[in-house]
Formats: structure tokens, sequence, C-alpha cells
């Protein structure tokens, strides 16, 4: 009577092994079983050294696929004065009979004048004068020289105060977000960003946005930080934004974390991937049987499956138990959106069985 109810629980161990013990994920030839179909809805690459590079001149999913940015470029000390800019004059006559100062006076300062959308200031007794394009050192030389005819040892001091051309938004993911006037034509992105109380440190992979005449330019904030040819110079009514990257995959199964996953570096291969979800679970992942899900849009479907894949839903495989199966991992990226898929064992699946078993066992010689 015993060993036939051990059998009966044997066999009902078995059955249950195959359709409804509790798992984390499938088993790779489960999640696959479609392809095999007359009709399947999605192609599976197994990626090794040999096609990664061919996979990897498949179009980008989920981004553009790279960040685009403006190298740094230094330019002549001083900044040029535009339209919108507010230039102060004060001039100084030592004459007794000026035209400028009064009789008891030897200077007199002008009110703050707008540059006008011609680039002129108005001078009283000097009409308009250009000053657009001109460093405040060059335009104080001008209106000293027009000046000669009616004061000839007059003195001009000129400043600037830069407007909304010559100033830069640093508009949020900094300290002290806001408007900052340009002192030079070399006023780099760093600099603001210092000037701007840094970075806020609760961004997680901060991004740094520049838009400029209407386009758009972004770069990683490490990046930007580790080469100083990102240190790019920035032009008045330049816009700065930092933001959190937020690009992220999806990591699934007997993986160490069930979660989305941000992307810490610019691209992220499958092999750091499993890395960044704490790898494979020892006691259930199928090292054999890691899976990337990715949906390609309709356009980038090639029918020769060359310059690009044939079906819109992909699966790739990877054999983490080889050399090459880690080569091949270590040189294909994960794109944003992207699911990662680590399979159960079926030997996980046994032991499941079995640990059952033994404890009916256990429970049957107790009686």
């Amino acid at each position: 009577m015993r060993l036939k109810l051990i059998c009966a629980l044997a066999i009902a161990g078995i059955a249950l092994s195959g359709c409804s013990l509790p798992r984390g994920a499938g088993i790779t030839s489960e999640v696959l079983h479609e392809q095999n179909a007359k009709e399947p809805t999605f192609s599976v690459v197994a990626v090794s050294r040999s096609n990664v590079a061919q996979v990897a001149s498949w179009p980008v999913t989920g981004w553009s696929g790279g960040y685009n940015w403006i190298p740094a470029k230094g330019g002549p000390n001083g900044v040029s004065i535009v339209s919108g800019d507010h230039v102060k004059l004060v001039i100084w006559d030592s004459q007794d009979n000026s035209l400028l100062t009064a009789a008891a006076q030897k200077q007199v300062s002008f009110a703050p004048m707008e540059v006008s959308p011609q680039g002129t200031i108005f001078v009283p007794y000097l009409g308009e004068i250009v000053v657009n394009g001109l460093t405040p050192s060059a335009a104080r030389e001008v209106v000293q020289k027009a000046m000669e005819p009616i004061a000839a040892t007059a003195q001009v001091q000129l400043s600037v105060e830069a407007g909304m051309r010559n100033s830069v938004d640093l508009v949020s993911g900094a300290g002290k977000p806001g408007t900052y006037p340009l002192p030079t034509r070399n006023y780099t992105i760093l600099t603001l960003l210092a000037e701007g109380g840094g970075i806020d440190p609760t961004l997680k992979n901060p991004l740094v946005r520049l838009i400029r005449d209407s386009k758009t330019y972004e770069i990683r904030a490490d990046r930007l930080f580790a080469e100083a040819n990102k240190n790019t110079t920035l032009r008045g009514g330049d816009k700065v934004i930092v933001r959190e990257d937020d690009r992220y995959f999806t990591s699934l199964g007997a993986t160490g974390s069930e979660n989305l996953i941000g992307f810490e570096r610019e691209s992220i291969t499958a092999l750091e991937a499993m890395s960044l979800v704490g790898g494979l679970n020892g006691s259930r992942a199928n090292p054999k049987g890691v899976l990337i899900l990715r949906e390609y849009p309709q356009k980038a479907l090639r029918a020769d499956g060359l310059k690009g894949p044939k079906m819109r839903n992909v699966i790739f495989t990877f054999d983490l138990t080889t050399a090459d199966g880690l080569f091949a991992a270590r040189n294909f990226k994960v794109n944003p959106m992207d699911t990662v898929l680590a399979t159960e064992s079926p030997l996980a699946t046994a032991n499941t069985v079995f640990g059952l078993m033994r404890t009916v066992v256990g429970l049957n010689n107790a009686l």
C-alpha cells in the first residue's frame, strides 16, 4: 500500500513538473515553442561571435542610438555686443566750454542705452553709432573717435550689461537655476554648471541637454566631465537643462532583480546588463537560456534578414556556458525598452519535484 502511494505521488509530481509548479519564468523550450509553428509571430536569433556584428548593424530601437553634442571650440576673449544689450557711457571732458559737461562738472554719465535691432546706440551730438559685433573695448574706441570733432580731449568710459542675447539660461537640474550673463566668448558649459551650484545630486544618471537655435543637443554628464573636448563654449540665448536619463530595460525571470533598470552608461552590453540585474540566480537560472526580447518598427524589416530583422518581434538567445556565447554577449548592445529574460533551468523544476517527493516519503514513513 505504501509503495503504491509513493508511486502515485511520484507520477503526480512528474505531471506537476510539466505544467503547474510555481516558477519565476518559463524554461527556454516553452518560451521559444512557437518558433516551430507554421506561422510564428516572432523570430529567434542565436547570437554568436559570427553574427554579433551583423546584428549590431540593424536599426536601433528605443532611442536615436547615440547622443549628439557640440565639440568644444574656444573663441577670442571678450563678448561681442549684440542687439538687446545695454551700453552705459561716462564721458570725461576738461574743456571749460564743453558741449557735453556742465560748467562745474568734468564728466557726464548717460543712462544705459539699449542696443537697437539695427545694432546702434544713440549718443547726443554724435547720432547713431554702430556697436553691434564689437567688443566693449572696440566700441569705446569707435565712440572716442566719433567724439574727436566736438571734444578732442574728451575721454570715454564704456561698459556693457548683457541682454538676453548675451546670456544663457540654466533651466533645471542644478543648485541655482537662472539666467547667467556671458562675461567672455570662452564661457563654457562646465563653468555655467559650476556657477549654477552643480548638478542636483538626487538625479540618477544625469543627462545634460543644450538647446540652441531650435536644435537640441544631449550628452551624459559623466562623459561631459570626463572628456575635455566636450566642454563646449556657450552662446547667447543658449538654454541648458539637466535631467535624468530616462532610458531603461526590463529584467525578468531567474535574475537577481526583476525590475526596470536604468542605463548607467551611454551604452550597455548584454553581459553588463546581467551584472546590473545582479547576475543569474544560481539555483534557478539556465545559463544556456538567456533571452533578450526586442520589437522593431515596421520600416526596419528586411526580407533577407541581413541589414535588418525579418519580423518585428525578435528574441535574441545567448548561451553563457561557452566562450563564444560570453564574447557575443560582451559585444551585443542592449537597447532601451528591451526585455532581458533569464529562463528557468529544467533541473530546478526537477529538483523541486524530487524535494516534494522526499517530503511526501518522509511524511509517509512517519505514519
